[in-house]
């Protein structure tokens, strides 16, 4: 396998361990293989591992991930056109299952695959043959499929958004991928390699190590974005902050903190503009609230009542009350 594929992959947890046997177990049979797992915790790398490791390994390895495209471009970069299949096909297209025959298919992103996509798919694991668009003549491939999805199938099946055929197909095994805040003890083994990777490539002074605190606020985070936040964290905090021969005591987790970041005006709640003094405030509202009342009803009090609900002497208490006039504005004598 390349070297430079095998980084994310780096652990001594228990969790990588029985991860890391379980693909070896696997690469020894020609069969498709379904890995999930969270964004970044490196489901790509285990499907090249999985074809280095395999009798395929000199066999080409394809890649797609099938969330990047609309459904038309998916499928004639999945399974190829021909010359005039559509407007702007001006030449034979050669789709990324022809281009794997012999190897390994590997297909990211798997669950935004259409339902019409997924029937031709399992064709052609099923038969081992597909046609490219705009042609009737069957093309016979031999190829190994790898697919990986961050979503759980099982539940996409049961809500009719992935087909249940397809998915007994795919998971002859299953390779889940644990979250980076489950490997603990792999998170300063990963991040030590990713400084002295980043430090070497681009000539930068060698750090030895990390300092007590940053090893703690590693460790504690919960990555969120897993082994690949950690990368961009690591060469990131490297890059701006290593000094020769010390350990490195400054982490840059946020690349857009700036003293002179805009940030949006923060939403008040609306309990916080309610006045200390309850009771006033109350007063003030139900004021307001009978005031409406009365207009909408044209200053009629028994009108009025029977809107609110209330009896007629009910009405005239809170009038009372709260001091309001039960003459409309027009009727009412103003001072000259």
């Amino acid at each position: 396998m390349p070297d430079n594929l095998q980084h994310r992959l780096i652990g001594e947890s228990n969790a990588i361990g029985e991860i890391l046997e379980q693909v070896s177990s696997l690469a020894r049979i020609s069969r498709p293989i379904l890995v999930v797992g969270e964004r970044g915790t490196g489901k790509e790398l285990i499907a090249h591992r999985l074809h280095y490791l395999s009798a395929r390994w000199q066999g080409p390895f394809i890649s797609l991930n099938c969330a990047s495209l609309n459904e038309s471009l998916l499928e004639t970069e999945l399974f190829g056109h021909e010359a005039g299949a559509f407007t702007g096909a001006q030449r034979r297209h050669s789709g990324r299952f022809e281009r794997a025959d012999g190897g390994t298919l590997f297909l990211d992103e798997l669950a935004s695959m259409s339902a019409r996509l997924q029937e031709k798919l399992l064709r052609v694991i099923e038969y081992g043959e597909f046609e490219r668009v705009g042609s009737q003549q069957a093309i016979r491939v031999n190829v190994r499929l790898i697919c990986a999805t961050h979503e759980h199938l099982p539940e996409r099946v049961a809500n009719g958004l992935f087909r249940a055929d397809l998915l007994d197909r795919l998971a002859f095994d299953v390779i889940t991928l644990p979250p980076l805040r489950l490997r603990q003890d792999d998170i300063l083994l990963l991040a030590d390699f990713f400084a002295q990777n980043m430090a070497q490539e681009f000539n930068l002074p060698a750090i030895t190590g990390f300092a007590p605190d940053i090893q703690q606020q590693l460790v504690l985070y919960p990555w969120p974005g897993n082994v690949r936040e950690l990368r961009n964290v690591i060469e990131r905090s490297v890059f701006r902050y290593a000094e020769p021969g010390r350990p490195l005591t400054r982490l840059c987790m946020d690349p857009f903190a700036s003293p002179w970041r805009q940030t949006p005006e923060p939403v008040v709640d609306e309990a916080e503009k309610i006045p200390m003094n309850w009771q006033e405030h109350m007063a003030e509202y139900e004021r307001k609230l009978l005031m409406k009342l009365l207009m909408s009803c044209h200053y009629n009090q028994r009108s009025a009542a029977q809107r609110a609900g209330l009896s007629y002497d009910q009405l005239r208490g809170l009038i009372r009350k709260h001091a309001i006039s039960t003459r409309p504005p027009e009727m009412r004598q103003h001072p000259t």
